[in-house]
This record gives C-alpha cells, structure tokens and sequence, in this order.
C-alpha cells in the first residue's frame, strides 16, 4: 500500500491579547447561559399586576452599613424604570411608621413572621399598604455587601433579594435573589456603582412588565 503522506498544522501561539480576548467571550457566554438572576420565582397573578404605587420597606440584613446606600440606589433605579407612577422611597415609610403606632406595629409584625417564616403576613401587609397609600411592597434585603479575598484574589461582592407584595390582598408575587461581585487589584470598586448595577438586573425582571 503506497503511504499517506503526513500533514502538519502550524498553529500560531496565542498572544496575551488574543488570550484576554477568549477568556471574555467565554465569561460573558456562561453568564450569558445563566438565563439572568441566580434566583426567581413568579406567582400566578404576576403576569397581570399592574400596581400604581410602590413603597419600599426599610431595608433589612445583617449588613447594616450598607442600608441607606442601598436604599437610596433601589429607589432611584425603581423610579428610572418607570414600571409604576409613584414610588415611596424607604425613608417617607419611616416617616409614616413613626408618626403611627398602629403602622409601626403592623412593620414589626410585618418583618417579624417574613423573618421566620418566608411568608408574607397578609393582615400586616394589608394595614401597611393602607397606611403608605400603595398597592404594592417591595422588600428588600441585603445578602452580601463585602470585600474580601478568595483564592488570593480581591474581591467586592454585592448581594440582594427583593419581594414584592401585593398590598391588596398580602400575597407574594414575585420574589428573586442576586449577587455580583468584581474583582480587582489595587483600587477597590465603588459598592454603590456595584448596588446599582445588581438593583437593575433584579429589576428588570421583576413584575409588571411591558403589556
């Protein structure tokens, strides 16, 4: 048998910019995959609710200096999204809720019963919609607010859950969690920019979406 004759390939080593350049496609190819948010649950009234108002609830979590910057980054990228006509920023409802005792309990009991149970209260739920005008809650609360170093790397990581209740009748309509995190060498990432980034990904999901 007469013989093959041998084929060689030359391939061309890859340069450091080429490299870098593989490396993003493949990065933004899995998050892409990831189908949006690590976590989302939908009820079935979420596709036709329309509320007019929504008020955010104070935040809660562990990290507590992280709660008025991301209250303030959830009520301004809410507002930009113009998925409702009126938004109740967190500190209007700590106005309310001081200025009225039975609002103030209805909170309490509100974040007491979501605490240890995940559900929603709906006779709390209910009282404080009527007391903030709004026919939807949003509750957030923050998972991570970090930086820290894993593997040697820096790293800034944010993390949020949110739910929004339908202040009508106390049920839970749609409920999702998330987290980002970057990192870096020398200059730590601003967390604010990090909020808000992650506060927009959620959001965008979250009901009620375009008719």
């Amino acid at each position: 048998m007469p013989r093959r004759p041998l084929i060689i390939f030359h391939v061309r080593p890859m340069t450091l910019r080429t490299s870098l350049l593989v490396l993003f496609v493949c990065t933004v190819a899995l998050l892409a995959g990831c189908g949006g948010l690590q976590e989302m649950w939908e009820g079935p009234a979420a596709r036709g609710f329309y509320p007019r108002t929504v008020a955010i609830l104070p935040i809660s979590g562990a990290y507590d200096s992280a709660r008025e910057d991301v209250e303030e980054v959830v009520a301004k990228v809410l507002t930009k999204s113009r998925k409702v006509e009126k938004v109740v920023p967190p500190e209007q409802v700590t106005d309310t809720f001081q200025a009225t005792k039975e609002a103030f309990d209805a909170l309490v009991t509100y974040f007491s019963r979501m605490e240890t149970t995940g559900q929603s209260d709906k006779q709390s739920a209910v009282r404080i919609g009527q007391a903030l005008n709004a026919d939807s809650l949003l509750v957030v609360k923050v998972n991570a607010w970090e930086y820290t170093r894993e593997e040697g790397d820096n790293i800034a990581r944010v993390g949020l859950s949110m739910r929004l209740i339908d202040a009508i009748n106390g049920a839970i309509v749609w409920k999702a969690r998330h987290q980002l995190q970057e990192s870096y060498l020398f200059m730590r990432p601003d967390m604010r920019e990090l909020a808000t980034k992650l506060a927009s990904d959620v959001i965008k999901f979250m009901p009620p979406q375009k008719r």
